[in-house]
């Protein structure tokens, strides 16, 4: 009898059929009020789920006695309880690697758009008040040979890092829990407490997962130890910023400008302060939206799929097994 699967997020129709050729599939595309109670009742009796964006609570998996495993579309995990998880032996699957380039080619494009103010000058033009040459009112900063500082510094940080670097002569430093001596030693970059990355960098720019720990790092306070000629950049996790704290300091003066592709509610509501600040430049949570990135991390998560089901280890796993792969890494 074959295990049944629920994917929860649309996959493209090969990765689909690799999965209906293997197990009993259930498909959503998302989940909504509408299909809510079909799709717990799919989850109560499958094996394996596969998709994004859903918060995965106890209420919702506890009926699920068959699960073994969880494969999300995404680097990010913040919507499980991985502990739970673990305590029920259900393995939780992402998609590291595949992301990195395409999300560091997004915050390094709201370093730029935000500093040479490229939204709000495009609208100017599009709206037809384009007269005459521009002025100082509306010049913006430069980016090369600015500081960056990078507030973690892992595989999308040091991405960053390297276009910041070579690409745009910039001084890096960065604040993470642990040295990277390969990044200090390619790109120059020295790692340095908050205080004096606040204190120095032109560019602060937000690249930690969300957990208990980094939940409001960056408050009321981290705002006032900035200057005022400072960009601030996130495009990890909304929740990691104080986001009435970030609003009162572009208000205020207290930093020059935001550029944002993530948001404590998304997506951001209409009537968000942030939405009528000309220094703001905000995206729709885009960092790994393209054609090809976004088919490469479904593929992985197919693939982590099919391994944790096959008895087999994924590529990547969150969340200690609770038993022993029969084979690592291969996937039939």
């Amino acid at each position: 009898m074959k295990k049944r699967v629920v994917a929860y997020k649309k996959l493209p129709p090969a990765l689909l059929a690799r999965l209906t050729e293997r197990f009993e599939v259930s498909a959503f595309d998302g989940v909504n009020d509408a299909n809510r109670a079909a799709f717990a009742e799919a989850v109560a009796s499958a094996h394996g789920l596969i998709g994004a964006s859903v918060r995965m609570d106890a209420a919702l998996l506890d009926p699920a006695r068959e699960l073994e495993i969880i494969s999300t579309i995404s680097v990010g995990y913040d919507t499980f309880d991985v502990d739970y998880l673990t305590r029920r032996g259900i393995l939780l699957a992402h998609t590291p690697d595949v992301l990195t380039e395409t999300t560091a080619d997004t915050v390094f494009a709201l370093i730029l758009a935000t500093a040479r103010r490229v939204v709000e000058l495009a609208e100017l033009v599009k709206a037809g008040h384009w007269q005459r040459s521009i002025g100082p009112a509306h010049f913006g900063v430069d980016v090369h040979h600015k500081t960056l500082g990078l507030i973690g510094l892992g595989r999308i940080g040091q991405a960053v890092a390297r276009r910041a670097n070579l690409g745009f002569g910039m001084n890096v430093v960065y604040y993470s829990r642990h040295a990277v001596p390969e990044a200090e030693a390619a790109y120059g970059a020295r790692r340095v407490e908050l205080d004096e990355l606040y204190a120095s960098a032109d560019f602060v720019c937000v690249v930690l997962p969300l957990t208990a720990e980094t939940e409001q790092l960056i408050d009321a306070d981290a705002f006032a130890r900035m200057r005022p000629e400072t960009i601030f950049i996130n495009g990890s996790r909304g929740r990691i910023v104080d986001e009435a704290a970030l609003i009162q300091a572009l208000k205020s003066g207290a930093i020059h400008g935001a550029g944002l592709d993530v948001f404590e509610r998304e997506p951001l509501p209409a009537d968000s302060p942030l939405l009528q600040l000309p220094n703001v430049v905000a995206l729709p949570h885009i960092g790994s939206a393209t054609h090809e990135t976004r088919f490469a991390m479904a593929e992985m998560a197919v693939d982590n799929l099919i391994a944790g089901l096959n008895g087999q280890r994924p590529r990547a796993v969150v969340n200690p097994p609770s038993r022993p792969f029969a084979i690592e890494g291969e996937v039939r």
